[in-house]
């Protein structure tokens, strides 16, 4: 579990963060005014990089949150068996399963790079390498 702390108030659309302990892309972020005796509060809408669902928070703006560090790979499928895919990590030569993305069943084959992420405990394709 790599991650780090960061300011909420400095986050902005793009920015990764851990939203219930789950890797999310901020999508959206509102700040409201401060009341008469509180603080400016954060309205932040936030997709899971892995399941892709759709998470909402509201916090103070001082507030510091978790940001997970991912760490961006390369790797070599080595062979396709259904909807996943054993693959070799270019630097390490660490052979593993992953799950194949809807979007890449079409274009993914053996012998072919692949780039992926490791998000806290998980890895994830993101695309094929030309």
């Amino acid at each position: 579990m790599a991650t780090k702390m960061q300011s909420v108030g400095s986050l902005q659309k793009g920015s990764y963060v851990l939203v219930e302990n789950i890797a999310c892309r901020v999508s959206d972020t509102s700040v409201s005014r401060p009341g008469k005796h509180g603080h400016a509060k954060v309205r932040m809408t936030a997709v899971g990089l892995v399941d892709g669902k759709k998470r909402v928070v509201v916090m103070p703006g001082h507030d510091n949150v978790e940001v997970p560090i991912i760490e961006k790979r390369t790797a070599q499928v080595l062979s396709i068996q259904g909807n996943t895919t054993n693959v070799m990590d270019a630097e390490t030569y660490e052979t593993f399963d992953m799950d194949i993305p809807e979007e890449l069943k079409a274009e993914i084959a053996e012998g072919v790079n692949v780039l992926y992420w490791v998000i806290m405990d998980d890895k994830v394709i993101k695309q094929i390498k030309s």
